[in-house]
């Protein structure tokens, strides 16, 4: 395991310690009024004792007003500044880099829980029985991404402020930025839409305005899909070409995933028999990557054999093994991983028997949320944890934050 213990300097100066990142996944942890809460602190505490090389948090929103999620944690002032810096602290002596994944839903937002739902043009999500769950979205003016632009870097500046270690843009799964760079979702005509160089304006715009609110020292990384597997969408040759551009503007560090809540490709992979030999879901893409740039490329999904980590680290295709839900019943997986004692990490995949619910992780993702939370509050994860269980959790915080929202 001489690849995976070995440290990383990336492209800014800071040294991550190893390469294993617990990648970003939804926590639906924070309080009601979007704070981080004590658990979700002290879920992070844990995985830091653990031993990884960096944590990237779940969504860390830039608007109260555009929610993916009940609980998401929300930044847009200092009103929770105290708790974001206790959660910083979460890593203190750990030598564990903690960064938060800064996000916009887009049309990507839940009915019941935002009154008003926006996107770069005016086109619904199509998701069959699921779609009445969304609205159709108000086309955004220039002036309102403009000011979503300057809400990514005044997010950024705060965790940096509270002592965050680095941060990562959510470019990816068919959220807002990943909105600008699918023709599927953006039919605009102005400098926002029409050409792959337009569609990459709005990112290329966020990094920009982070790295002026954070300055030249500090990471910067994104979240970015491979393709978004869906006909006429956001391609692999597309996605190349704008991890290119984002390596001319200096960002450290690319995260390779992919899919959309239409196309739920970062849940399911692409199921090929060779996928799942291999197990890495975009390992095609980020060889192709690595032949183009040079930036750090950090690969998650499907990935849950040591031997298999070490092999992707070897082979010089990718810096960094990216995990999620393992990190939520093994937490203290990378420590798992150096001293043997776990030479797979099993993630089952729980389901009640309604087909679009399982399709689309309508169960999948809140029991895993729900085994953060046994983290959090200091219980070991369990396996066992009937399905059932998660959707009543998810609908009921839907139901919880509908109700307050419109008290």
């Amino acid at each position: 395991m001489i690849n995976i213990a070995s440290s990383f300097t990336l492209p800014n100066g800071s040294i991550l310690k190893n390469r294993i990142v617990k990648s970003a996944m939804s926590e639906n942890f924070g309080t009601r009024h979007h704070a981080p809460s004590k658990g979700l602190i002290n879920a992070y505490k844990v995985w830091a004792k653990g031993n990884p090389g960096l944590l990237i948090t779940g969504n860390i929103m830039i608007d109260s007003m555009a929610l993916g999620e009940a609980r998401n944690v929300v930044v847009e002032d200092y009103k929770d500044f105290e708790l974001l810096k206790k959660w910083a602290k979460s890593v203190e002596g750990t030598g564990v880099h903690l960064w938060p994944q800064i996000n916009h839903p887009g049309r990507q937002a839940f009915a019941a829980i935002n009154r008003e739902t926006v996107g770069p043009s005016a086109i619904s999500l199509n998701m069959g029985n699921t779609s009445k769950m969304f609205k159709l979205p108000t086309a955004l003016t220039e002036e309102a991404i403009w000011d979503i632009i300057k809400r990514f870097g005044n997010t950024a500046r705060i965790m940096k402020e509270a002592g965050f270690t680095g941060c990562q843009i959510h470019g990816a799964h068919g959220y807002l930025v990943s909105q600008f760079l699918s023709p599927i979702s953006n039919v605009r005509t102005d400098q926002f839409g029409g050409s792959i160089s337009n569609r990459a304006r709005f990112v290329l715009e966020i990094y920009r305005e982070i790295r002026y609110q954070v300055g030249s020292g500090y990471p910067i990384g994104i979240k970015i899909n491979s393709a978004d597997f869906q006909t006429g969408g956001f391609t692999e040759l597309e996605s190349l070409e704008v991890i290119r551009l984002l390596e001319n503007e200096g960002i450290d560090l690319i995260e390779i995933s992919g899919g959309t809540y239409e196309k739920p490709a970062m849940i399911q992979g692409d199921r090929k028999k060779s996928t799942i030999a291999r197990e890495a879901y975009f390992l095609d893409y980020i060889e192709k990557a690595r032949k183009l740039i040079k930036t750090p490329l950090l690969l998650t999904g499907g990935i849950r054999s040591v031997s298999v980590m070490e092999k992707a680290l070897k082979d010089g295709n990718l810096d960094f093994i990216g995990l999620a839900r393992p990190f939520c019943l093994y937490p203290n997986l990378a420590n798992q991983v150096f001293d043997g004692s776990v030479k797979r990490f099993e993630t089952p995949i729980p389901n009640i028997g309604i087909k679009f619910l399982d399709k689309l992780g309508g169960v999948e993702l809140p029991w895993y949320e729900l085994q953060i939370q046994r983290i959090g509050k200091g219980k070991s994860p369990k396996t066992n944890l009937p399905g059932i269980l998660a959707l009543w959790f998810s609908l009921k915080s839907l139901f919880v934050k509908s109700f307050w929202r419109n008290k």
